[in-house]
């Protein structure tokens, strides 16, 4: 059967993830891996993710996918017996010089996108310097990904959904020339996806295009200074939920959810619509139909837009900002949880009324969202309170003391 790995960046979202139904997760630790902006684990903290993880009988892997130099090489090859002894699964890893390593540890070695993987004879090699899986270009056509998974000797892996960098496998330049941040060590600021100002410089222009692409459009807006602006380096991000059979059906082991920068919520939306779309076409493959629910939901959490990237053709639409139906905004504090009455006291520091959408985030708790249906201050019904105070709001599901609670307010 195969797998669905989500992200994990923290805590909150880890435990997010694993109860939308995550087969295995993926995190980083500081120094290692490609989201070295994201809040992280450190190896004091393995053991936990470990026990965590297993509560639901999922997997855990552990990124060190940067482009490591000899002092970073020296410092993980030194990590990877206590990295072990946490009972950890595996290791993404983007230097094939480390897969003895790790395999010596009792580890797994899956291999990261930032190989950029495209061919049968280097997944052959792979199987033998011990590699257990390898994670295909984001490059290849879904025609592409099923012959290769039919001759890997090697489990194959692939992204399904989120955001696409400009760069070949992610191996990009630009954060790294603008600002001295390489994105190749974790450290991207992103500067793909801000607002681009072109200019034209009159001139005899000498380039020839030999674009097979009818539409060459770029979505270029005019600004007052007369200049004119583009997301032309920003792709929409990735969803491939509509293809769920078609991907089943690839031969690929693992089907990967980009996301360890974003907040648990986007992990625990995103898993759990994926784990629903994986279950429904397990169940009754003959009957299996996409959910116009699923899209919407997808929809609901941050989002540049969708596309299919590279699966059928060559993407070149330009994403924009965030395209979420909501914003998160940060109301109060869950004090206590009634168990008995299935309510929550919460201090809050904004309105709340009947019929507002919430959503309730802890390390124990993972995300959940919450319709408030029912609320009472001193055992006296009401429909609307003012910021300030303590309200008791009735919730089906356990959340915990200090929890944090943000109420979601849809976009004009």
């Amino acid at each position: 059967m195969v797998e669905l790995l989500a992200p994990a960046g923290n805590f909150i979202s880890l435990r997010a993830v694993l109860e939308n139904g995550a087969d295995a997760v993926y995190f980083g630790l500081d120094d290692y891996n490609m989201r070295a902006n994201a809040k992280n684990f450190t190896l004091d903290d393995l053991n936990e993710v470990s026990k965590t993880a297993q509560e639901y009988d999922a997997k855990t892997y552990l990124c060190a996918n940067i482009i490591l130099n000899e002092k970073s090489a020296n410092k993980l090859q030194s990590n990877l017996e206590k990295i072990s002894t946490a009972e950890i699964d595996g290791i993404i890893l983007s230097d094939i010089g480390l897969i003895e390593s790790t395999v010596s540890n009792g580890l797994e070695a899956h291999i990261s996108v930032q190989e950029n993987v495209t061919n049968s004879y280097t997944l052959k090699t792979l199987k033998k310097l011990g590699a257990k899986r390898a994670i295909l270009s984001r490059e290849l056509s879904l025609k592409q990904i099923t012959e290769l998974s039919a001759k890997s000797p090697i489990e194959t892996e692939i992204f399904i959904h989120g955001a696409i960098c400009m760069a070949i496998s992610g191996r990009c330049f630009l954060s790294y020339g603008l600002y001295g941040r390489s994105a190749n060590c974790g450290d991207c600021l992103q500067p793909c996806r801000k607002n681009w100002t072109l200019t034209y410089e009159e001139g005899e222009d000498n380039v020839v295009n030999f674009s097979d692409v009818e539409d060459e459009r770029f979505i270029v807006t005019g600004s007052d200074d007369g200049s004119y602006r583009t997301n032309f380096f920003s792709p929409k991000d990735m969803c491939m939920i509509e293809y769920i059979p078609q991907l089943m059906e690839s031969g690929v082991a693992s089907f990967k959810i980009e996301g360890r920068a974003r907040s648990p919520d986007y992990g625990a939306m995103v898993t759990g619509v994926y784990r629903e779309a994986i279950d429904c076409y397990l169940k009754n493959p003959d009957e299996y139909r996409v959910n116009d629910k699923w899209i919407e939901e997808l929809k609901s959490v941050f989002n540049r837009g969708f596309d299919t990237n590279f699966y059928f053709n060559t993407p070149f639409e330009t994403s924009e900002d965030n395209q979420s139906k909501y914003i998160k905004k940060d109301i109060g504090q869950i004090v206590n949880y009634y168990n008995k009455v299935g309510a929550a006291e919460i201090r809050i520091w904004d309105d709340l009324s009947l019929g507002d959408k919430i959503m309730i985030q802890g390390k124990t708790t993972g995300s959940i969202t919450h319709t408030i249906e029912s609320m009472q201050i001193d055992g006296v019904s009401v429909c609307d309170v003012e910021k300030g105070c303590n309200v008791a709001v009735a919730i089906p599901t356990k959340v915990r003391e200090n929890d944090f609670v943000y109420k979601l307010i849809e976009r004009d």
